[in-house]
């Protein structure tokens, strides 16, 4: 009886968090939710997981226990249960929540990025203080900032200027790409990144764009006839960070919000630096599986925009409370 006591009270600190007593004292048990592949590669993954360790090794008494492929929360869940503080981390793909705050759309707008570099300039800027305000605002902190480049895949044809898109339905990460791509002709169809394999398999989808990462872990190159890569004219960048509820963070012992904030530095850094081979993983990993790769030319970027400045520019500008100005301070970034 007294076993399986013991095994209950496991798996309530799995399911819940909590303190458990060791050696030296009491040690906290965070929960790390994640919708992407664990143990595959995935960079997001990777990220989260060298945060635990790094908290581990810092002798705090904490402990984060990952939980990837959305076996703790279902992807859009994520959101409501940090700001709740009903989970503790997350690696969030933050557009997945524009729904309760429409200003985070603006972190998947279409051609606003650009390219990595770019991305990093965005980190320190006023743009993302804004929105880092409004994430504070909601009850969640961010730990390390993230940008993933995006690709398109179709069964059917080749995605690259405008047309290209008419008549195919396609899965979009977000409202700003939906009301560009809606535009252009396509229909969508809105699901997870973690859906689409299932969605073009059963032909739900004839297309997808998501960051280049989750093409990969995805294994979606087993359904896709083409690839378009990102290439030097990159429409789709994602801001992923890795959150944490402020409610369980400002609860923590000041050396313990040190050890996190440390391994998120670190971790952020060797994102950082590893995200930016992912392109070419992409493109050797379909390749490989005889998928057909293209990018998009300067004009085919260029006519995009055109898109997506009278369609999800025009609305985001209208519709979400500051919206202009926060349109006007991320393309103030040189």
């Amino acid at each position: 009886m007294k076993d399986f006591t013991r095994v209950l009270k496991a798996a309530a600190c799995i399911a819940f968090g909590c303190v458990v007593a060791s050696g030296a004292g009491a040690q906290t048990i965070l929960k790390a939710s994640h919708q992407f592949p664990g143990g595959k590669g995935d960079i997001r993954d990777e990220m989260v997981q060298m945060i635990a360790r790094d908290v581990a090794a810092a002798n705090v008494d904490l402990q984060i226990q990952v939980f990837p492929g959305a076996s703790l929360y279902k992807p859009n869940d994520q959101w409501n249960a940090l700001t709740r503080g009903l989970l503790d981390m997350s690696s969030f793909p933050l557009d997945y929540a524009s729904g309760k705050h429409p200003q985070f759309s603006a972190t998947l707008m279409p051609g606003l990025v650009g390219n990595f570099d770019r991305a990093m300039r965005l980190n320190d800027s006023d743009f993302m203080k804004d929105i880092k305000k409004v994430i504070e605002d909601a009850g969640v902190v961010v730990i390390a900032d993230a940008w993933l480049s995006g690709a398109f895949a179709s069964k059917k044809d080749c995605i690259t200027s405008p047309d290209t898109i008419k008549g195919q339905v396609i899965r979009a990460a977000g409202p700003a790409f939906e009301e560009m791509l809606a535009a252009a002709g396509a229909s969508i169809s809105s699901m997870p990144s973690s859906e689409i394999y299932t969605g073009m398999q059963t032909g739900v989808l004839d297309a997808a764009n998501t960051s280049s990462a989750s093409f990969v872990s995805y294994r979606l190159f087993e359904q896709a006839k083409c690839l378009t890569a990102p290439g030097e004219n990159a429409l789709w960048f994602m801001y992923e960070p890795v959150l944490m509820s402020k409610k369980v963070f400002d609860g923590l012992a000041p050396e313990q919000q040190k050890a996190i904030l440390a391994a998120g530095e670190k971790a952020e850094t060797f994102f950082n630096e590893e995200v930016r081979k992912g392109d070419q993983k992409l493109i050797d990993t379909f390749k490989q599986a005889n998928v057909e790769v293209v990018e998009m030319s300067k004009a085919d970027y260029d006519a995009w925009l055109a898109v997506a400045k009278e369609s999800s520019y025009k609305k985001f500008a209208e519709q979400v409370p500051g919206g202009e100005e926060l349109i006007k301070k991320a393309l103030a970034v040189e």
